[in-house]
């Protein structure tokens, strides 16, 4: 890891924490394993920064941000140790029908803005700046639909966090102290079968979901099924619901009978996201699962760690010796789902050891 480059420097967050935008792009990319590929990304880590300001000022009033996450396999290669605490690769989730795929991806690139053009000038600059060095994984263009509704009809993001408390949920505290400012993020991209999911009657919608189509209120506990969407993504430790920060976008080709939802959701713990997509796909109690899968299905899934603005900002061009020798440490191992506690404490900065 590159230290800060003064002794007392503030860490500052990349953007996680922001405000909804209309337009996004999600841009998954994998490095090409070659001998200079590496020595590249890193200096184009350096000047991301600078990167996403020259085309920000250009329209001050777009909104144009950028968040940079890293795969676990890319993490060790591109910066060596220390690595966040927390870092592995995404582990797939397999139930019956049901599946939570791992995807490839080594870097994600999560383009928010007002605007779609904005978002699409900064991933064409990326791709310029990258060049040969990285091939591309997954690319999603994103828009947010009518009142903020997925392609379903309903409302998505109700229960989102705001302000502070969103900050809390998404961002590294002390827990792990190299790599405050930090987040993890999962991403994946659901395609819907938007005919079966039609033919049900609404009411029968809403008791999949867990709230109202139209008014999006939520149905009372005795109206909601043990298996409503939003009853099992709720988690729970010591009494206290544990959330994590969504930005959810829909996208589709409707010429091509493409209909989908791009999920991506920050949080200082990649286990609260981990547990929750296990309750969906594997039940709460286990065949208690999300009905929302009868009709969605996972086609990518990984896992990024988005190291600070600051840590990005202080790296150098030099590749660490790990790379230079092709011996990196062994990644953290993904949870086992034999492990019910989320071993987070009380996300207040306590250290999990």
């Amino acid at each position: 890891m590159n230290p800060p480059s003064e002794p007392n420097e503030v860490v500052l967050p990349q953007t996680v924490v922001g405000p909804l935008t209309r337009s996004a792009i999600f841009l998954v990319v994998c490095i090409r394993q070659q001998s200079d590929a590496y020595g590249a990304v890193r200096a184009f880590c350096a000047g991301l920064a600078g990167l996403i300001r020259a085309l920000e000022f250009r329209d001050v009033e777009g909104g144009l941000t950028c968040v940079a996450g890293f795969g676990s396999d890319a993490w060790d290669k591109l910066f060596g140790s220390p690595r966040p605490a927390e870092l592995h690769p995404f582990q797939e989730i397999r139930s019956g029908q049901r599946r939570a795929v791992s995807t490839p991806g080594d870097i994600l690139f999560h383009i928010r803005a007002k605007r779609m053009d904005l978002c699409f000038e900064l991933a064409a600059q990326i791709m310029d700046s990258l060049g040969d060095a990285v091939s591309v994984a997954d690319e999603v263009q994103g828009f947010r639909y009518f009142e903020d509704r997925d392609v379903l009809g309903f409302v998505d993001g109700t229960e989102n966090p705001r302000g502070d408390v969103a900050h809390e949920a998404a961002i590294v505290g002390n827990e792990d102290p190299a790599f405050t400012g930090g987040s993890y993020v999962v991403v994946q991209k659901y395609l819907h079968n938007m005919k079966a999911w039609n033919a049900l009657s609404t009411e029968a919608q809403e008791r999949i979901i867990g709230r109202k189509k139209l008014s999006d209120i939520e149905l009372s506990d005795a109206e909601k099924p043990a298996s409503a969407h939003n009853a099992l993504t709720v988690i729970e430790e010591d009494g206290r619901e544990i959330k994590i920060l969504r930005d959810n976008m829909p996208f589709g080709r409707p010429g091509y009978g493409e209909f989908g939802t791009y999920f991506i959701g920050y949080s200082r713990t990649p286990r609260i996201t981990e547990m929750m997509l296990k309750n969906m796909f594997v039940g709460n109690p286990p065949g208690n699962y999300d009905r929302l899968l009868d009709f969605s299905v996972a086609v990518t899934g990984s896992l990024f760690f988005v190291p600070s603005a600051t840590f990005l900002d202080n790296i150098s061009g030099d590749v660490p010796p790990e790379t230079a020798t092709s011996q990196t440490s062994d990644p953290p191992s993904a949870p086992s789902w034999d492990d019910t506690s989320l071993k987070i404490g009380s996300l207040k900065g306590e250290s999990n050891e």
